[in-house]
């Protein structure tokens, strides 16, 4: 009888290469690791040798930058979601992506089940599993940390090093970081650890090593410089005059961003799952495609469709942190959104300097913004007659009026 087959979302790091050598034993099962490459640099050399001396059978490690950048990081940035007010998404984005990979290979490898490490306390572990829901319900779940069997075997992190060092698994028994970082082409996110005092600094000069994509603000250069991002319906498709793809897109703007100290942002969000978290974030690139982006449509969007639309950000926006990218709703939502996009086009100049991101200047050719119509001066056109206002504030102040009359009564 030929054995169960599952699929591993792998990382290579001490958890997820125990949950590898966990899973094999417990289950005996046949576990397929897949890594999905969505920018994580360096932090994949050597994945496929470590997985296979620790026991699997099969690896992917698959290249979805550009399916990141165009399917995933785009159209939400189109949305303007940002979640409280802060935090750009960049894990929450990441997730589905890989999930949607997960339940392709277990069907092409005949698997039954996937599994993950993501903790019984993150949002995470709803990410992965709604999306399998959604895509491939028939596949089972394994999620280890959620089983007792699991945590009272691996209690903490010396037992899963001694577990490591009896089954010959290649992880590094090295004192851990005081915080964990997940990295992707977005952003990289530090919590836990030394994080979970919410009155640690971060921004300190003894904690600038802490740091990868950027530099401190205070150490950015001393002259600023100017980025100028082309728009097509909502996406950048042009830096500087030069026509980029998404996934470039992502790479240059994150070595712009980076230079000038811009992207840092350090909050206590609210999980899912129902705690507060802290969270760290460096997102350099993101933050100037945010910016320019509101920007470009501030000239080509028609006002009451921004404004429906700037409505739905925080319905949308937690719709990607909770997990729901399949859901319904968020492609009913995205459908209002791409929508809202057929115009966004045109140039956006920024300057950028010491963590800022400065707007200088926008443009297009299907701008709204009609200078003869907004001057202060003689309207050559016509189109606006100020007498018209009069009308105009007297029926807006009709309810304001009959309101006052009514308190004075009380």
């Amino acid at each position: 009888m030929a054995k169960q087959k599952i699929v591993l979302a792998y990382s290579g790091g001490l958890d997820t290469s125990v949950i590898l050598a966990w899973l094999k034993h417990t289950y005996d099962a046949e576990i397929i690791t897949f890594t999905a490459d969505i920018g994580q640099k360096d932090e994949l050399d050597g994945l496929e040798a470590k997985a296979l001396a620790t026991g699997a059978s099969k690896v992917y490690i698959d290249d979805l930058r550009e399916e990141f950048a165009q399917d995933f990081i785009y159209p939400m940035f189109q949305s303007g979601a940002l979640y409280e007010g802060q935090y750009l998404l960049g894990t929450s984005i990441a997730r589905p992506l890989i999930a949607k990979r997960m339940v392709e290979i277990a069907r092409a490898e005949g698997a039954t089940a996937i599994a993950h490490g993501a903790t019984g306390k993150g949002n995470d572990q709803v990410r992965f599993e709604l999306t399998a829901a959604a895509l491939a319900p028939e596949l089972d779940v394994i999620a280890p940390w959620r089983l007792e069997q699991f945590r009272d075997q691996f209690p903490g992190r010396a037992e899963m090093i001694a577990y490591a060092e009896s089954h010959g698994i290649p992880v590094q028994a090295s004192a851990a970081k005081p915080y964990s970082t997940d990295r992707n082409l977005l952003h990289i996110s530090f919590e836990s650890g030394i994080l979970e005092d919410p009155w640690f600094d971060p921004s300190a000069d003894s904690n600038k090593g802490m740091f990868v994509l950027s530099v401190a603000p205070e150490d950015a250069p001393d002259q600023a410089e100017y980025v100028e991002l082309g728009f097509t319906q909502g996406d950048c498709t042009a830096i500087n005059g030069v026509p980029v793809s998404p996934f470039e897109a992502m790479e240059k703007l994150n070595e712009l961003g980076g230079k000038h100290g811009i992207g840092r942002v350090d909050m206590v969000e609210n999980r899912f799952v129902g705690m507060k978290s802290r969270g760290v974030y460096e997102t350099p690139g993101g933050t100037i495609l945010f910016t320019a982006h509101r920007k470009m449509e501030s000239i080509t969007m028609d006002r009451d469709v921004m404004h429906l639309r700037d409505s739905l950000i925080s319905k949308y926006a937690s719709l990607v942190y909770n997990g729901f990218w399949f859901a319904p709703e968020r492609l009913a939502l995205q459908a209002l959104v791409t929508e809202s996009q057929k115009n966004v086009t045109g140039t956006v100049r920024l300057k950028l300097y010491k963590g800022n991101v400065i707007g200088a200047g926008v443009k297009s050719p299907v701008s709204l913004y009609n200078p003869n119509i907004a001057t202060m001066e003689a309207d050559p056109t016509q189109a606006y007659n100020q007498n018209d206002a009069t009308g105009f504030i007297r029926l807006n102040a009709l309810r304001l009026k009959v309101a006052s009359g009514v308190d004075q009564t009380k």
